[in-house]
């Protein structure tokens, strides 16, 4: 039941944003059980998902590409070094971002089996405002940093948008 409604809340905030989530049986192997990214959606396969926290990182790489390439990511017009590793820390960085909206524990996207075992640093660092990649998501427009000299706008965790 818990996972049920996990699934719900998550997939809900995903689809609020902009990005599709599709249903389907996934045949061939994924690199996250259940879940392919396919032409700018999330393609779900739920009796395959064992972390549903991963669809906020999924939905991170979407959410983080450029609006132009998002259309190519999972085919081969995709650039095959995507994505980057900076990229990688974007998407480390939204998750998290997703995870304070949705006031879940970040335990929920940074679980024990991902992150090459580097989960447990990852929620120290965020939960003592060590924002890794930080300057990443203000420079695509997504948020700003912590200022002293501008308090006017709302700033990291919360995001001015969700989309690249």
């Amino acid at each position: 039941m818990f996972k049920e409604k996990l699934l719900h809340t998550i997939t809900s905030f995903i689809e609020e944003i902009g990005i599709d989530i599709i249903y389907q049986k996934l045949d061939e192997p994924c690199f996250l059980p259940g879940l392919k990214l396919y032409k700018g959606n999330i393609l779900v396969d739920k009796n395959k998902l064992q972390y549903p926290g991963d669809l906020l990182h999924e939905a991170g790489h979407i959410a983080t590409t450029l609006p132009e390439q998002r259309l190519l990511i999972g085919t081969p017009e995709m650039p095959e070094n995507w994505p980057s590793d900076g990229d990688e820390i974007a998407t480390v960085i939204w998750s998290y971002a997703a995870l304070h909206k949705l006031n879940l524990a970040p335990e929920i996207v940074f679980h024990e089996n991902g992150y090459k075992n580097q989960s447990k640093w990852l929620i120290e660092q965020f939960e003592n405002k060590n924002y890794i990649g930080l300057p990443l998501l203000e420079w695509m427009g997504l948020c700003h940093q912590n200022s002293k000299e501008d308090s006017s706008h709302l700033t990291f965790p919360n995001m001015i948008k969700w989309l690249r």
